[in-house]
């Protein structure tokens, strides 16, 4: 029945019911990764990375469900903001003044790093430029997400876009999982752990997932560092228009305004960044108040938090296609790859 449902023509569902569909799609995945998390082995993974893994096990399978694409982005997209923002409550504010200035000069240089060791190699390696951009820029921010924000400024191809958030979607899985193995045997502590993989893994949802099983220490100062990465994508995206500007007047011609007015295209804003420090001021200086006891109703929040973030694992992992390996696209991921394999490592011994 699942198969025949994602595998419908688009014409047959409407908008409204296929996201609905797709949302209960994410859901059951997340209910099934849960499961198999439980299972002797698997466990050591916990329940986003056997989500977000039997995630990509199902597209490589069954293929994409286009019908419930409307869903899916909603779950990997909003759901995930949402868990974010609801994370903010066990946040100290405090903790975050005091850590958030350090983490933002680090995540500064993280940003710049990827950025010149990505391109870099990538012109070594003669690799696609266009797809080199967009990896290197995934890579030093937030993934998939930064691809997407700034694909609409480079003028990418729709074909690129997708091609580039697979490639960083499949290398941020596997180091994601790659650290939540090796974690036990890692030299340093919860908060340390948790900071290595904000300011190196790809993705929010693959910060999640490598840092829960390390604790709510490791996973609060992961999705901090993870967090002063994101915000580096507003400034990152007002100097490629102002770039765009810079190089539309160079070329002094007829189409002149036409280019300055694709210049000045528009961006996501990552608003949930308000709403995660609203909820951290919130949970900070207004909960205690209210509540004399809130830890009951924080240990619900995370449980629903925990959920959101599942859902979020499985439209990640839906968009991890192994067959858009082709033969374009394996300098600029190899391009990725070091670079990502030289961040991790350097970011560990500087820690």
């Amino acid at each position: 029945m699942l198969t025949k449902l994602t595998t419908a023509s688009t014409a047959e569902l409407p908008l409204a019911p296929a996201r609905l569909y797709g949302i209960l799609f994410t859901i059951a995945l997340a209910a099934a990764g849960w499961g198999l998390s439980l299972l002797p082995g698997l466990d050591r993974l916990g329940p986003l990375a056997c989500t977000l893994l039997l995630a990509a096990a199902y597209r490589h399978r069954f293929g994409y469900p286009m019908t419930l694409g409307v869903g899916i982005r909603f779950s990997s997209g909003t759901l995930l903001r949402l868990a974010i923002v609801l994370f903010g409550l066990k946040l100290n504010v405090a903790e975050l003044l005091q850590q958030g200035l350090p983490l933002l000069a680090r995540s500064g240089g993280t940003v710049a790093f990827s950025l010149v060791t990505v391109l870099a190699l990538g012109h070594w390696l003669r690799a696609d430029r266009k797809l080199t951009l967009l990896l290197a820029i995934g890579t030093a921010i937030c993934g998939a997400a930064a691809i997407a924000a700034v694909s609409p400024l480079l003028k990418s191809k729709e074909e690129d876009t997708a091609i580039s958030a697979g490639l960083i979607a499949l290398i941020g899985t596997v180091f994601a999982a790659a650290y939540t193995l090796i974690q036990p045997w890692l030299p340093m502590d919860a908060a340390a752990y948790g900071v290595w993989s904000g300011l190196t893994l790809h993705e929010i949802a693959h910060v999640a997932m490598a840092a829960a099983p390390a604790g709510q220490d490791a996973l609060a100062d992961g999705l901090l560092a993870k967090l002063c990465r994101v915000a580096l994508l507003v400034p990152l995206c007002l100097g490629i228009v102002g770039f765009s500007k810079l190089n539309a007047r160079r070329k002094t011609n007829a189409s002149q305004g036409s280019d300055e007015a694709d210049g000045n295209a528009p961006f996501p804003f990552p608003w949930f960044l308000l709403g995660f420090v609203a909820m951290s001021l919130f949970g900070s200086y207004v909960l205690p108040d209210v509540l004399s006891d809130s830890s009951a109703l924080l240990d619900d929040v995370s449980l629903f938090t925990t959920l959101l973030l599942g859902m979020a694992m499985a439209g990640l992992g839906l968009n991890v296609n192994l067959r858009d390996f082709r033969t374009r696209a394996l300098r600029p991921f190899i391009a990725m790859l070091i670079a990502s394999l030289l961040l991790a490592g350097l970011t560990y011994a500087s820690l």
